[in-house]
């Protein structure tokens, strides 16, 4: 894609939202370490279930949480397809005082593939 002024878009956002599950899984392990603008990755899980379109966060090891159903449903069917490199996810905010489920939000971009240099 490009711009007005013919230049490529190397991003661009899809979805924000805040981790499903983040107090329930290893989200309390992981949370001294995270930051805003901390990369994610997204793991599909077919199996779970709960949500046939489940696709879960991880911040190396640690199981955040999972993308909220009514926001995942897309995004599963790529990663189905393989295509797990076109999603860049990152941390937006981090709010420690409030309900576990509110505590951390990412934010998904769409990642241009005519150009697959690191943007981190």
């Amino acid at each position: 894609m490009r711009t007005k002024e013919n230049k490529l878009v190397k991003k661009e956002h899809l979805t924000n939202f805040h981790i499903a599950g983040f107090g329930y899984w290893e989200g309390c392990e992981a949370f001294e370490h995270l930051k805003i603008g901390t990369k994610l990755e997204l793991v599909r899980e077919a199996d779970n279930p709960f949500d046939p379109y489940s696709v879960a966060i991880y911040y190396g090891e640690y199981k955040l949480g999972f993308i909220p159903r009514g926001s995942n449903h897309d995004i599963s069917k790529y990663l189905d397809m393989g295509l797990d490199d076109i999603y860049e996810v990152r941390i937006t905010r981090i709010t420690p005082d409030v309900d576990p489920e509110n505590q951390v939000e990412v934010i998904v971009y769409i990642v241009n593939q005519s150009d697959l240099t690191t943007y981190e």
